[in-house]
Protein backbone atom coordinates (compact mmCIF):
# COMPACT_ATOMS: atom_id res chain seq x y z
CA UNK A 1 0.00 0.00 0.00
CA UNK A 2 1.25 3.57 -0.75
CA UNK A 3 -0.48 6.81 -0.12
CA UNK A 4 0.62 9.55 -2.55
CA UNK A 5 1.25 13.08 -0.76
CA UNK A 6 -0.95 16.05 -1.78
CA UNK A 7 0.81 17.80 -3.95
CA UNK A 8 -0.03 21.05 -1.37
CA UNK A 9 1.70 19.08 1.44
CA UNK A 10 4.28 20.89 3.81
CA UNK A 11 7.59 20.38 2.63
CA UNK A 12 9.25 17.75 4.38
CA UNK A 13 12.48 18.33 6.64
CA UNK A 14 15.10 15.43 5.93
CA UNK A 15 18.34 14.66 7.76
CA UNK A 16 20.65 12.96 4.83
CA UNK A 17 24.36 10.88 6.19
CA UNK A 18 26.32 10.70 3.27
CA UNK A 19 25.02 13.96 1.61
CA UNK A 20 29.11 14.44 -0.25
CA UNK A 21 28.67 11.26 -1.79
CA UNK A 22 28.07 10.16 -5.59
CA UNK A 23 24.66 9.97 -4.98
CA UNK A 24 24.15 11.78 -1.89
CA UNK A 25 25.11 15.22 -3.74
CA UNK A 26 22.29 15.15 -6.47
CA UNK A 27 20.05 13.70 -4.27
CA UNK A 28 20.38 16.82 -1.62
CA UNK A 29 20.33 18.90 -4.60
CA UNK A 30 17.12 17.28 -6.12
CA UNK A 31 15.53 17.44 -2.65
CA UNK A 32 16.15 21.02 -2.03
CA UNK A 33 14.67 21.85 -5.71
CA UNK A 34 11.16 19.89 -4.77
CA UNK A 35 10.84 22.09 -1.94
CA UNK A 36 11.55 20.36 1.01
CA UNK A 37 14.31 21.51 3.76
CA UNK A 38 17.70 19.50 3.58
CA UNK A 39 19.28 19.14 6.55
CA UNK A 40 23.15 17.33 6.44
CA UNK A 41 25.50 15.53 8.75
CA UNK A 42 29.38 15.97 8.35
CA UNK A 43 32.45 15.61 10.35
CA UNK A 44 34.24 18.30 10.26
CA UNK A 45 32.97 21.75 11.82
CA UNK A 46 29.38 22.82 10.71
CA UNK A 47 29.72 25.49 7.80
CA UNK A 48 26.13 26.83 8.35
CA UNK A 49 22.81 26.14 9.78
CA UNK A 50 21.93 23.37 7.69
CA UNK A 51 25.35 20.93 8.53
CA UNK A 52 25.46 19.28 11.82
CA UNK A 53 28.60 17.58 12.92
CA UNK A 54 28.60 14.01 14.15
CA UNK A 55 31.54 11.07 14.67
CA UNK A 56 29.16 8.25 14.15
CA UNK A 57 32.60 5.75 15.18
CA UNK A 58 32.22 7.27 18.55
CA UNK A 59 28.31 7.18 18.39
CA UNK A 60 27.25 11.17 18.79
CA UNK A 61 25.23 13.63 16.73
CA UNK A 62 25.31 17.04 17.90
CA UNK A 63 22.66 19.98 18.12
CA UNK A 64 19.52 17.15 18.82
CA UNK A 65 18.94 18.11 15.15
CA UNK A 66 16.73 14.36 15.23
CA UNK A 67 14.32 15.83 17.36
CA UNK A 68 13.54 18.13 14.42
CA UNK A 69 13.35 16.09 11.32
CA UNK A 70 10.66 14.12 9.36
CA UNK A 71 12.60 11.63 7.84
CA UNK A 72 16.25 10.47 8.01
CA UNK A 73 18.22 9.13 4.53
CA UNK A 74 21.09 7.35 5.84
CA UNK A 75 23.53 6.88 2.51
CA UNK A 76 26.78 6.31 4.61
CA UNK A 77 29.49 3.81 3.98
CA UNK A 78 33.33 3.27 2.94
CA UNK A 79 33.49 2.18 -0.71
CA UNK A 80 33.52 -1.19 -1.49
CA UNK A 81 35.27 -0.03 -5.23
CA UNK A 82 38.55 -0.22 -3.07
CA UNK A 83 40.72 -3.11 -4.90
CA UNK A 84 41.59 -5.54 -3.16
CA UNK A 85 39.86 -6.34 0.04
CA UNK A 86 42.92 -5.99 2.43
CA UNK A 87 41.68 -7.40 6.08
CA UNK A 88 41.90 -3.91 7.10
CA UNK A 89 39.68 -2.43 4.52
CA UNK A 90 36.85 -4.91 4.80
CA UNK A 91 36.62 -3.79 8.16
CA UNK A 92 35.94 -0.57 7.24
CA UNK A 93 33.21 -1.33 5.03
CA UNK A 94 31.91 -3.07 7.82
CA UNK A 95 32.33 -0.94 10.66
CA UNK A 96 31.71 2.39 8.35
CA UNK A 97 28.40 1.24 8.16
CA UNK A 98 27.42 -0.42 10.98
CA UNK A 99 28.86 2.32 13.50
CA UNK A 100 26.83 5.34 11.37
CA UNK A 101 23.33 3.36 11.18
CA UNK A 102 23.81 2.86 14.98
CA UNK A 103 24.34 6.14 15.93
CA UNK A 104 21.55 7.12 13.71
CA UNK A 105 19.07 4.25 15.41
CA UNK A 106 19.97 5.27 18.99
CA UNK A 107 19.36 8.48 17.90
CA UNK A 108 15.89 8.42 16.66
CA UNK A 109 15.32 5.80 19.27
CA UNK A 110 15.98 8.47 22.00
CA UNK A 111 14.38 11.37 20.45
CA UNK A 112 11.34 12.62 22.33
CA UNK A 113 10.30 13.74 18.60
CA UNK A 114 11.05 11.10 16.81
CA UNK A 115 11.09 11.11 12.49
CA UNK A 116 8.38 9.27 11.45
CA UNK A 117 10.69 7.37 8.64
CA UNK A 118 14.60 6.29 8.39
CA UNK A 119 15.46 5.74 4.87
CA UNK A 120 18.39 3.04 4.89
CA UNK A 121 20.80 2.75 2.38
CA UNK A 122 22.05 -0.79 1.91
CA UNK A 123 22.88 -2.68 -1.51
CA UNK A 124 21.71 -5.86 -3.66
CA UNK A 125 25.36 -7.58 -2.29
CA UNK A 126 22.80 -9.35 0.20
CA UNK A 127 21.64 -11.92 -1.85
CA UNK A 128 25.08 -13.28 -2.79
CA UNK A 129 25.97 -15.04 -6.02
CA UNK A 130 22.66 -16.92 -7.32
CA UNK A 131 23.14 -17.51 -11.35
CA UNK A 132 20.05 -16.93 -13.08
CA UNK A 133 17.64 -17.19 -10.07
CA UNK A 134 15.17 -14.41 -10.18
CA UNK A 135 15.42 -12.70 -6.91
CA UNK A 136 12.95 -10.24 -5.63
CA UNK A 137 12.04 -8.19 -1.97
CA UNK A 138 10.97 -11.48 -0.63
CA UNK A 139 14.55 -13.28 -1.81
CA UNK A 140 16.36 -14.96 0.94
CA UNK A 141 20.39 -13.28 1.91
CA UNK A 142 22.59 -15.57 0.09
CA UNK A 143 26.20 -16.12 1.21
CA UNK A 144 29.72 -14.18 0.95
CA UNK A 145 30.91 -10.83 2.78
CA UNK A 146 28.83 -8.39 1.38
CA UNK A 147 25.91 -10.79 2.40
CA UNK A 148 27.22 -10.67 5.80
CA UNK A 149 27.85 -6.48 5.74
CA UNK A 150 24.30 -6.05 4.70
CA UNK A 151 22.78 -7.93 7.42
CA UNK A 152 24.56 -6.15 9.94
CA UNK A 153 24.03 -3.00 8.52
CA UNK A 154 20.34 -3.48 8.02
CA UNK A 155 20.11 -5.23 11.16
CA UNK A 156 21.71 -1.79 12.96
CA UNK A 157 18.92 0.13 10.92
CA UNK A 158 15.91 -2.13 12.28
CA UNK A 159 16.26 -0.73 15.49
CA UNK A 160 15.27 2.74 14.88
CA UNK A 161 11.97 1.05 14.22
CA UNK A 162 8.80 2.10 16.26
CA UNK A 163 5.52 2.70 16.47
CA UNK A 164 6.55 6.23 15.69
CA UNK A 165 9.47 5.91 12.90
CA UNK A 166 9.15 3.01 10.28
CA UNK A 167 12.52 1.97 8.43
CA UNK A 168 12.46 1.02 4.95
CA UNK A 169 15.92 -0.46 3.08
CA UNK A 170 17.22 0.68 -0.42
CA UNK A 171 18.81 -2.13 -1.75
CA UNK A 172 20.80 -0.58 -4.46
CA UNK A 173 22.66 -2.38 -7.02
CA UNK A 174 25.45 -0.81 -9.33
CA UNK A 175 24.71 2.89 -9.67
CA UNK A 176 25.10 3.82 -13.44
CA UNK A 177 26.64 7.46 -13.73
CA UNK A 178 30.09 9.43 -13.83
CA UNK A 179 32.39 8.34 -10.76
CA UNK A 180 31.20 5.23 -8.81
CA UNK A 181 32.16 1.56 -9.22
CA UNK A 182 31.40 2.01 -13.47
CA UNK A 183 34.34 4.57 -13.72
CA UNK A 184 36.96 1.88 -14.33
CA UNK A 185 35.29 0.34 -16.76
CA UNK A 186 34.75 3.70 -18.49
CA UNK A 187 38.08 3.97 -18.59
CA UNK A 188 39.37 0.29 -19.72
CA UNK A 189 37.08 0.90 -22.72
CA UNK A 190 37.87 4.57 -23.73
CA UNK A 191 41.90 3.32 -23.64
CA UNK A 192 40.40 0.31 -26.07
CA UNK A 193 41.22 -2.58 -24.25
CA UNK A 194 37.07 -3.24 -22.98
CA UNK A 195 35.56 -6.59 -23.51
CA UNK A 196 34.09 -9.33 -21.42
CA UNK A 197 34.47 -8.93 -17.39
CA UNK A 198 34.72 -12.71 -16.90
CA UNK A 199 32.30 -14.97 -18.81
CA UNK A 200 30.34 -12.22 -19.38
CA UNK A 201 27.04 -14.02 -18.45
CA UNK A 202 26.33 -13.17 -15.00
CA UNK A 203 23.52 -10.96 -13.99
CA UNK A 204 24.79 -7.53 -12.99
CA UNK A 205 21.63 -5.37 -11.34
CA UNK A 206 22.18 -1.88 -12.13
CA UNK A 207 20.49 1.38 -11.79
CA UNK A 208 21.01 5.02 -13.66
CA UNK A 209 21.89 7.34 -11.28
CA UNK A 210 19.07 9.43 -12.59
CA UNK A 211 16.91 6.84 -11.36
CA UNK A 212 18.54 5.98 -8.00
CA UNK A 213 17.89 9.34 -6.84
CA UNK A 214 14.24 9.62 -7.74
CA UNK A 215 13.95 6.56 -6.51
CA UNK A 216 14.88 7.55 -2.91
CA UNK A 217 13.31 10.80 -3.39
CA UNK A 218 9.73 8.54 -3.93
CA UNK A 219 10.03 6.32 -1.04
CA UNK A 220 11.29 10.03 0.83
CA UNK A 221 7.81 11.86 0.15
CA UNK A 222 5.11 8.66 0.06
CA UNK A 223 3.77 6.67 2.79
CA UNK A 224 3.74 3.22 2.41
CA UNK A 225 3.43 -0.04 4.51
CA UNK A 226 6.11 -1.69 2.53
CA UNK A 227 10.20 -1.99 4.11
CA UNK A 228 12.22 -3.68 1.47
CA UNK A 229 13.04 -2.24 -2.30
CA UNK A 230 15.18 -3.52 -4.45
CA UNK A 231 16.88 0.14 -6.79
CA UNK A 232 17.08 -1.62 -9.83
CA UNK A 233 16.81 -1.28 -13.23
CA UNK A 234 13.81 -2.39 -14.68
CA UNK A 235 15.23 -4.47 -17.56
CA UNK A 236 18.21 -7.31 -16.24
CA UNK A 237 20.90 -7.02 -18.35
CA UNK A 238 24.15 -9.11 -17.76
CA UNK A 239 28.01 -7.87 -17.88
CA UNK A 240 28.16 -8.42 -21.55
CA UNK A 241 25.38 -6.58 -22.03
CA UNK A 242 26.59 -3.50 -20.20
CA UNK A 243 29.93 -3.58 -21.38
CA UNK A 244 28.64 -4.02 -25.17
CA UNK A 245 27.31 -0.81 -24.80
CA UNK A 246 29.84 1.17 -23.44
CA UNK A 247 32.25 0.15 -25.77
CA UNK A 248 29.39 0.87 -28.53
CA UNK A 249 28.14 4.11 -26.94
CA UNK A 250 32.00 5.10 -26.37
CA UNK A 251 32.64 3.89 -30.01
CA UNK A 252 35.29 1.93 -28.83
CA UNK A 253 36.18 -1.94 -29.59
CA UNK A 254 34.69 -4.44 -27.55
CA UNK A 255 37.35 -7.11 -27.77
CA UNK A 256 40.03 -7.80 -24.76
CA UNK A 257 37.99 -7.90 -21.15
CA UNK A 258 39.18 -9.34 -18.19
CA UNK A 259 39.53 -12.83 -18.16
CA UNK A 260 38.33 -14.73 -14.93
CA UNK A 261 41.69 -16.04 -13.90
CA UNK A 262 42.98 -12.70 -14.21
CA UNK A 263 40.73 -11.40 -12.21
CA UNK A 264 40.57 -13.59 -9.35
CA UNK A 265 44.09 -13.53 -9.23
CA UNK A 266 44.76 -9.61 -8.83
CA UNK A 267 41.65 -8.59 -7.43
CA UNK A 268 40.60 -11.62 -4.97
CA UNK A 269 37.19 -11.70 -3.05
CA UNK A 270 36.20 -8.12 -4.04
CA UNK A 271 36.88 -9.00 -8.24
CA UNK A 272 34.73 -12.15 -7.26
CA UNK A 273 31.78 -10.37 -5.55
CA UNK A 274 32.01 -7.36 -7.49
CA UNK A 275 32.55 -8.83 -10.94
CA UNK A 276 31.78 -12.70 -11.30
CA UNK A 277 28.65 -12.73 -8.88
CA UNK A 278 25.30 -13.43 -10.61
CA UNK A 279 22.10 -11.33 -9.65
CA UNK A 280 19.45 -11.46 -11.28
CA UNK A 281 17.43 -8.70 -8.98
CA UNK A 282 14.18 -7.56 -9.86
CA UNK A 283 12.76 -4.20 -8.32
CA UNK A 284 8.99 -5.52 -7.36
CA UNK A 285 7.97 -3.06 -4.80
CA UNK A 286 9.18 -0.08 -6.67
CA UNK A 287 6.28 -0.80 -9.21
CA UNK A 288 3.77 -2.12 -6.69
CA UNK A 289 4.03 1.01 -4.71
CA UNK A 290 4.08 3.23 -8.44
CA UNK A 291 7.47 4.16 -9.12
CA UNK A 292 8.19 4.45 -13.12
CA UNK A 293 11.93 4.43 -14.45
CA UNK A 294 12.84 6.99 -16.79
CA UNK A 295 15.41 4.41 -18.00
CA UNK A 296 14.29 1.14 -18.81
CA UNK A 297 17.47 -0.10 -20.42
CA UNK A 298 21.27 -0.42 -19.75
CA UNK A 299 21.02 1.55 -22.96
CA UNK A 300 19.01 3.97 -21.45
CA UNK A 301 21.55 4.44 -18.12
CA UNK A 302 24.77 4.84 -20.62
CA UNK A 303 23.23 7.24 -22.48
CA UNK A 304 21.97 9.32 -19.64
CA UNK A 305 25.51 9.09 -18.00
CA UNK A 306 27.40 10.48 -21.40
CA UNK A 307 24.45 13.17 -21.32
CA UNK A 308 22.70 12.02 -24.31
CA UNK A 309 19.59 11.90 -22.91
Amino acid sequence: MVVDLPSDAEPRRILLAGASGMIGIPLTRSLVEAGHIVHTLVRRKPQGPSEHQWDPDAGTIDSGIIDHIDVVVNLSGASIGKIPWTTRHKELIMSSRVNATRTLATAIAQAENAPSLLVSGSAVGFYGDRGDEELTEFSPRGQGFLADVVEAWETEAQAASSKTTRVCFARTGLVVGRGGALAPLALQTRLGVGGNIGPGTQWWPWISLHDEVRALQYLVTHDTDQTIFNLVGPTPATATDLTTELARALRRPHLLGLPTFAITALMGEAGEELLLSSQRVISQRLDIIGFRFDDLTIADAIARMLGRR
